[in-house]
């Protein structure tokens, strides 16, 4: 069945200004089509916000100088809850601090060991419905999940498979946990290990794929080492700017796919999927930033072939549609977009090294945001120092992301988006 039809529809913290939110100047242009199970969303034109929206500060956690509780080493993931407390895992000490809604210290939960609420080489963290606590650590090859209130914790076990990563940690609001790892026994490469509530693993499910194959790059060393023995080193690179399949864990408990050759994004359902779309123009490479990848990808590839030449297709003239797919914690779909760069000189590039290139080539950080049945409410330009690496928090207005300034100090803010002109 097939049907279609149009529808125009302290000194740590930092405190903003109430600003207003300009009511939209127009309904975005959307096709609705339903093929099987399947509910298409098209967005043609238009987006409920009618115009960009920005990221204010509202509030501000960390410092280049002060109480050690606000000096971050390296922050590796970031939690909020239903009150707006803020967990901060910092991988260089391991241990989560804990802020509330305001910035102010709270508590420290966990620090380096092996025993129980110790942690060895953990990455990430996140939280279940009830406010528990769990933190990833392969390290220890367990979870460890804390009650916030009383600071105890319990241990839910798991085999690692050697994997280490900054992939997140996901949580669904029926209070599963799903640990991405690898067991060398497995030949099906990675998959999804699913706790219940209770720390019982429940089932494993593998990561998403599709048939999709990007071009590779190719490079490889044949020698003798100093015992006369063959040797043989090779690598492999995909092409730079070349779509890639991406997925997520949406809060649902289902998953959230995207191939980005082109604007299209699955949300499985209970009831089928949902499928949102987006008529919109690629960004192209200019040539710059194409020389640029170039030369980059040529020089890592002569590493192990000081010989080496392209021997794969040419860098594509336009960039995927998107780089990452988001979920919010109120099941808003966030799309990081590929954008246009701009070349950024190398503070640190060493004349005499030629392997330091004079400029650096960054994007800009855009996201497309959707309302969970795929309504397009529009695009959202955070500022310069915000970093998309530590992965954000979303929720409703608010985005809670980690920044970086001029010094390196990394921080972790919390955003109102704001909607304005029109």
């Amino acid at each position: 069945m097939r049907t279609c039809f149009l529808l125009l529809t302290t000194p740590f913290i930092l405190a903003a200004c109430e600003a207003e939110t300009v009511p939209p100047v127009a309904k975005p242009e959307v096709v609705t089509e339903t093929i099987g199970d399947t509910t298409v969303v098209r967005t043609l034109s238009g987006s409920v916000w009618g115009t960009e929206a920005t990221l204010v500060l509202d509030v501000s956690i960390g410092e280049l100088d002060g109480a050690e509780e606000y000096l971050f080493g390296w922050i590796f993931s970031i939690a909020v809850d239903d009150d707006r407390n803020v967990y901060v895992f910092d991988g260089q000490a391991q241990e989560v601090r804990v802020f509330d809604s305001a910035g102010v210290y709270v508590k420290t939960l966990g620090r380096r060991g092996e025993g129980p609420r110790e942690f060895n080489r953990a990455e990430a963290i996140a939280l279940l419905p009830d406010s528990r606590l769990v933190v990833r650590d392969p390290g220890n090859q367990r979870l460890e999940v804390f009650v916030p209130a009383t600071g105890e914790s319990e241990q839910w076990g798991y085999n690692a498979g050697g994997l280490h990563s900054s992939f997140p940690l996901y949580t669904d609001v029926n209070g599963r946990t799903l640990v991405r790892t690898g067991v060398l026994s497995r030949d099906d490469g990675l998959y999804l290990i699913v706790f219940g509530p209770d720390g019982t693993q429940v089932d494993s499910l593998p990561d998403p794929s599709s048939t999709h194959e990007p071009p590779m790059l190719s490079a490889e060393r044949r020698g003798v080492n100093a015992s006369g023995q063959p040797t043989h080193v090779s690598t492999t690179t995909p092409v730079p700017f070349n779509p890639v399949f991406l997925w997520t864990v949406h809060p649902s408990g289902h998953f959230l796919t995207g191939l980005s050759s082109e604007y299209r994004i699955d949300l499985a359902r209970d009831d089928g999927v949902l499928r949102i779309e987006r008529a919109a123009d690629p960004v192209p490479v200019n040539d710059e930033e194409r020389a640029s990848e170039r030369e980059r990808t040529t020089r890592g590839m002569r590493n192990v072939d000081p010989d080496w030449n392209w021997n794969g297709p040419p860098i594509p003239d336009h960039k995927p549609f998107f780089h990452e797919l988001l979920a919010g914690r109120d099941g808003r779909i966030w799309v990081r977009l590929s954008a246009e760069a701009r070349a950024v000189e190398n503070e640190d590039r060493d004349p005499e090294d030629p392997s330091s290139i004079p400029v650096f080539w960054r994007e800009l950080v855009r996201y497309d945001v959707f309302e969970p049945d795929g309504t397009y409410l529009g695009v959202v330009a955070p500022p310069d120092d915000f970093t998309p690496y530590v992965e954000p928090v979303f929720d409703g207005d608010y985005v809670w992301a980690v920044t970086r300034d001029e010094l390196g100090v990394q921080r972790v803010v919390r955003f109102r988006i704001v909607v304005s002109g029109g």
